[in-house]
């Protein structure tokens, strides 16, 4: 069965805006895991404009699934990943002016840089996933970077959804990279844009191990409550 990671990164927005104690990130992943989430997602940016060390720190002590932090190759941001030891780490480009991550990591473009970062990761037991875009050469570099993992990036796919026009081309590049990715040895996720309108296609393709989502159920537990919203993405995905 395809997992389901749950970023919290959104409820870490809403504490930031008023700069006070909830909601709590870490609150709203055990709640997400009592609802079946298999692994929690997080994003340490440079900037801290959601998620804080703190909050790395104490999702790492008190998760009982897989911590997934996303992360930059900020030298800075590498240093805390292997000082908490989170069990996998996404490298996720990184742009200070937006607002959410925009694309894929050009592993081909910055390829030394996401090897070292990932060596040293790897080195300090973590695994590491790459965030990229449903491209077969990005593939191909994330294995030379040394990656056992990559997430590809869904944002095309969800907008395409929505216009009506080219949705099932782009699930067929995810179709065609997924079975790639798994040739080449590699486990394949895939996140970025998903809601409950949009994932059941996703899901159900061949060889995908796990979905990255954040922002659709966090926005519908404003509704129905964390428990609940996470309850129907995981009925969704089954």
């Amino acid at each position: 069965m395809v997992k389901l990671g749950i970023n919290i990164d959104h409820v870490a927005t809403l504490r930031e805006a008023r700069k006070t104690l909830e909601p709590d990130p870490v609150k709203a992943a055990l709640e997400s895991i009592e609802s079946g989430a298999d692994s929690i997602v997080c994003h340490l940016r440079k900037d801290r404009r959601h998620i804080q060390d703190e909050d790395l720190f104490r999702l790492k002590r008190q998760v009982t699934v897989p911590l997934n932090m996303e992360m930059s190759v900020d030298p800075e941001i590498v240093e805390i990943a292997c000082l908490v030891k989170p069990d996998q780490v996404t490298i996720v480009p990184e742009n200070r002016q937006e607002i959410t991550t925009e694309g894929g990591l050009d592993v081909l473009c910055h390829l030394k840089k996401v090897k070292d970062a990932s060596k040293k990761l790897k080195d300090s037991g973590i695994k590491v996933s790459l965030f990229i875009d449903p491209e077969i050469r990005q593939l191909e570099a994330a294995v030379s970077a040394g990656a056992g993992i990559v997430e590809l990036h869904t944002g095309r796919y969800a907008e395409e959804f929505l216009t009506g026009t080219a949705a099932e081309e782009e699930l067929e590049k995810i179709k065609e990279m997924v079975t790639a990715g798994m040739e080449m040895g590699l486990m394949v996720a895939s996140g970025h844009g998903l809601t409950y309108e949009n994932v059941a296609p996703v899901a159900c393709v061949n060889g995908m191990c796990e979905l990255n989502i954040g922002h659709s159920v966090i926005s519908n537990s404003v509704f129905m409550g964390i428990r609940e919203a996470v309850r129907r993405m995981k009925e969704l995905i089954a």
